[in-house]
């Protein structure tokens, strides 16, 4: 047994059974037994997945000349990456600023302090400050962004029966995790699928991310004016729902081996769940966040030039490979979606990043 789940067990066993997303939130992000918390090397060729910014420094490069875009049309503004990751996409951007002589206030959102200390020590030789939480920023004009952030909010577990919505919470019986169904322990559960018009069949199981509602209110609250930038994989609730997803999107990583049980090596695996872009749309407007743009990753680099930025000599080599990676069909270039928001900005210049967007009809939340 694990530390994780022996703590959970524990805590099961005192008080009862607890929501998934209280599982999660545990298994993720406890400060002494959660996945993040334990060990610094989540990310890359040593750890359990990969992001863009792990395969090298393109896709920061590359993000910077929309970030750079973006200051050039508020006339000033902050940096604030949200969920900074081991860093690399931070150094990456923070390198392009300097190499075309940009001058931004870069910060940091990051509440895992084992993070926190694995960032500091990659970034020493650049001026970045952290906050904990976005409730420590004072609202600003800039650009907020994320590169796979939302899809690793603790998420409600949520199940359609003949009696109506029930909400999937975590048992300790026998020696082992057991799921029961009970009533949703919040409104807010209905509420959701009400205001995105969403109707689930009998026995469709599926995520809810209140987390991310949560956190798009924050930063509505602390942007005065300028974007929003949300990179990661997901889908518009069209095609979230489809019926050939009914068992939902969550999924565990371990050493890069994709595992759809969440009970077994508890804060030592990752957990996920795919975005719903329609509902950060929707609650994103609530907060005076105007979808600006919504497009796969591939067109979004495209758009900002990533092919320029390839080097012709041996380098060259190596950054075509990661180009391939983060651009073709069936892998990163299509699994993740990039959803640009906007506030007080209208009428925005055309972005870079949006120059080669598929129509609006083809591609819409």
């Amino acid at each position: 047994m694990t530390s994780a789940e022996h703590f959970i067990a524990a805590r099961i066993l005192k008080e009862g059974p607890i929501t998934f997303r209280e599982f999660m939130e545990i298994a993720l992000y406890h400060p002494q037994v959660g996945y993040y918390a334990t060990a610094s090397h989540r990310i890359g060729k040593e750890g359990d997945f990969f992001t863009s910014s792990s395969l090298g420094p393109l896709f920061g490069r590359v993000l910077a000349r929309q970030l750079v875009q973006m200051l050039e049309i508020l006339g000033r503004g902050v940096l604030v990456e949200m969920g900074a990751g081991q860093g690399y996409l931070a150094r990456d951007i923070l390198e392009e600023l300097e190499r075309q002589g940009v001058k931004a206030t870069y910060i940091i959102v990051e509440k895992s302090e084992a993070m926190r200390e694995t960032q500091g020590e990659l970034l020493a030789s650049f001026s970045v400050e952290w906050v904990e939480g976005l409730e420590e920023l004072e609202p600003v004009e800039g650009v907020f962004f994320s590169n796979e952030l939302v899809d690793a909010f603790p998420v409600h577990m949520v199940e359609m029966t003949e009696e109506g919505l029930k909400e999937v919470l975590v048992d300790w019986r026998a020696g082992e995790f057991q799921e029961v169904l009970a009533p949703p322990t919040t409104p807010r559960l209905k509420e959701y699928f009400r205001e995105l018009g969403v109707n689930l069949p009998p026995g469709f199981r599926t995520e809810v991310n209140l987390d991310a509602m949560d956190w798009l209110k924050q930063v509505a609250s602390k942007l005065k004016r300028g974007f929003l930038i949300t990179i990661d994989y997901g889908y518009p609730s069209q095609e979230l729902y489809q019926d050939y997803r009914r068992r939902g999107t969550l999924m565990a990583y371990y050493r890069h081996q994709a595992e759809e049980n969440p009970y077994v090596r508890v804060g030592e695996q990752d957990l996920t769940a795919h975005v719903n872009f329609s509902a950060l749309a929707h609650w994103g407007r609530k907060g005076g966040l105007e979808v600006l743009g919504f497009l796969p990753q591939s067109h979004f680099l495209l758009g900002l030039g990533i092919l320029d930025l390839l080097s012709q000599d041996e380098e060259g080599e190596k950054e075509r490979l990661v180009a391939k990676a983060l651009l073709l069909p069936g892998g990163m270039g299509e699994t993740f979606k990039v959803l640009i928001q906007g506030k007080r900005v209208s009428p925005c210049p055309p972005l870079l990043g949006l120059s080669m967007a598929p129509s609006r009809r083809a591609f819409c939340l």
